[in-house]
């Protein structure tokens, strides 16, 4: 069975991307059952770059097929930030409590309580045998400063999907079915299985 590593240490997001993933042939790894495995410089422009250099880097050091994504939030009120900054938005080691206290800092700057926003996912893929493969999504909403719900991880509490729900209080099952991710990843998998069928 093809072995494919997933370009990741962040346990939530692993556990959409498996869900999705289960239904190829494939033995799915990810850089946690790698020992001492260096970071990928980031340093691209956009999702679809930082996520080639993430899928090209991993195979590069692991010697197997790569699937990496670069996701993230854009709030227009903030003219597109965090953008591919998201996950460090409030420094190089942020975590999710301090990346959307940054956020919520950043808005109370500009007066604003609520702004369309737009989460963004691109998917790169790199085999061993040079083929690269690229899959994209992205889901519209609303940013608002009032957080609702526990589940999701990221800007999930703030990023409302309709007047009332956001993408914390959905099931994995859900997020997956509307996600920009799981958007990505359909396509992913559609590409994949035409190409180990």
């Amino acid at each position: 069975m093809k072995q494919i590593v997933l370009a990741s240490k962040n346990v939530d997001k692993l556990k959409e991307m498996r869900r999705v993933l289960g239904s190829l042939p494939l033995e799915i790894l990810s850089l946690t059952d790698f020992a001492d495995m260096p970071d990928a410089v980031e340093d691209g422009s956009t999702f679809e770059a930082n996520a080639l250099i993430k899928a090209r880097f991993f195979r590069e050091q692991t010697g197997i097929a790569c699937l990496a994504d670069d996701s993230g939030l854009e709030v227009d009120a903030l003219g597109g930030l965090p953008g591919v900054h998201s996950a460090r938005f409030a420094g190089y080691h942020a975590d999710d409590a301090t990346n959307n206290q940054k956020l919520l800092d950043e808005l109370a700057k500009i007066g604003v309580t609520e702004s369309a926003a737009d989460y963004r996912c691109a998917l790169a893929f790199v085999d061993t045998d040079g083929t690269e493969i690229v899959t994209d999504g992205k889901i519209c909403g609303t940013i608002k400063t009032v957080a609702r719900g526990s589940g999701g991880f990221g800007y999930d509490p703030y990023f409302y999907l309709d007047a009332d729900k956001t993408m914390a209080q959905l099931t994995v099952d859900e997020k997956n079915l509307i996600s920009h991710r799981g958007a990505a990843l359909r396509e992913m998998v559609s590409r994949l299985t035409e190409k180990f069928s």
